[in-house]
């Protein structure tokens, strides 16, 4: 008997495969039917202040240090070996007080030479004037000629010229064994200790640097782009960090044609009054310089500005309802605290950006954060910092 072969589950298997593939042309075909994703555009939200014209003082702040006035670095007239210090940094010293010394042992052998030059002079001078003194005895009686008595006389005065030749030598080696002593020429105090017991050192070499008692002065460091504007100023405040309460009202004394090799900035020394209470050498202060702005000056927060290579620059927004920025290169012409006062291709009622200059490009698109006039809206007032209304208004 012929058993008949089903062909059913062949059919159901082929049919079984089909579907996936079905399925898989079916999610391609809507795939290639579908519209690609929007780009999201990237629009960065940001703080931005109004310009308007600074119109008042320029106030600038640098730091700096208290100074004495005058101070000397003292060193030895002669060479020699240091055998004492007498002093210590900080001391408190009176004039012809002493602060070091050099072995005399080689300066009083010279000493003891030149006495006893000045001994051997002295001896033939007395024995040429004895001479002489007979001689003019014997021409008073005709004995010796002229000439003879003219020969004694002569040597007489080149004997004498030997002693005080001598005599000055002495007195010169006398002072060079003072000069193992040195002594401080000032009241003052002792700011520097530069060589020690046991150094040999040459003369003229500074060992020991002693400042002043009395008048002091603060020393900064100021910017090429302001040293001439700050040289004019007329009262400048002075306030140390020890005791920033404490105002001190000086004026600019000197200020150095020559920037400093290293820092690149130009001192200026303000001098202070000698009766300044708690006022001590080395204290850190700062001085504040009040100079007129230029009628394009506008005052921007620290925060506005953008370093761009080589020079500042701020972010500018542009446009009504949509807005983008634009960078603008401007100059600092002041600053106080977090405030500056800059130049630039800028007007009045122009918005710049205060937060967020270094996540934004050239022509960005940006949301602003606060109103028109500076102010946060009154659902962001308690959560965002406060920012300043307006770039103008009076220096502090």
């Amino acid at each position: 008997m012929l058993t008949q072969i089903n062909p059913r589950p062949a059919a159901t298997a082929s049919a079984h495969m089909r579907a996936p593939a079905l399925l898989l042309v079916c999610t391609l075909l809507l795939a290639a039917c579908s519209k690609p994703p929007e780009k999201v555009e990237d629009i960065r939200p940001v703080r931005v202040v109004v310009l308007n014209p600074a119109n008042a003082d320029v106030t600038s702040e640098l730091p700096g240090a208290v100074q004495a006035r005058y101070e000397s670095q003292l060193g030895f007239r002669v060479a020699g070996k240091i055998i004492a210090r007498q002093v210590d940094v900080g001391s408190v010293v009176k004039r012809g007080q002493v602060l070091m010394r050099l072995d005399p042992k080689d300066l009083q052998l010279a000493q003891a030479q030149a006495v006893a030059a000045v001994s051997s002079a002295a001896s033939n001078r007395d024995t040429a004037k004895a001479d002489l003194k007979r001689y003019q005895d014997l021409r008073d009686k005709n004995f010796v000629s002229q000439a003879v008595l003219d020969a004694k006389d002569t040597a007489y005065k080149a004997a004498q010229a030997t002693f005080d030749q001598a005599e000055a030598a002495f007195k010169g080696q006398l002072n060079q064994t003072a000069y193992a002593t040195l002594e401080s020429d000032v009241d003052g105090v002792v700011t520097a200790i530069n060589a020690e017991a046991g150094q040999v050192v040459a003369a003229g070499t500074p060992v020991v640097s002693v400042a002043r008692q009395g008048a002091k002065e603060v020393v900064v460091g100021a910017p090429e782009n302001q040293v001439d504007k700050l040289r004019s100023s007329g009262d400048v405040q002075v306030r140390l960090w020890a005791d920033p309460k404490q105002v001190i009202h000086g004026t600019v004394r000197e200020v150095s044609p020559i920037a400093d090799p290293v820092t690149r900035t130009y001192a200026i020394k303000i001098a202070i009054p000698d009766d300044t209470p708690n006022v001590k050498l080395g204290m850190t202060a700062y001085a504040s310089f009040t100079s007129k702005t230029s009628d394009d000056a506008i005052k921007v927060p620290l925060t506005a500005l953008l370093r761009v290579q080589d020079h500042s620059a701020v972010w500018v927004v542009e446009g009504t309802t949509v807005h983008q920025v634009r960078q603008v290169p401007v100059q600092i012409s002041g600053q106080h605290g977090n405030e500056v006062w800059i130049q630039g291709a800028l007007r009045a009622g122009q918005q710049v950006v205060t937060a967020g200059v270094n996540q934004l490009k050239a022509g960005q698109k940006v949301t602003i954060l606060n109103g028109p006039e500076g102010s946060l809206p009154p659902g962001n007032a308690a959560s965002s910092p406060p920012l300043a209304a307006t770039a103008g208004g009076a220096a502090r």
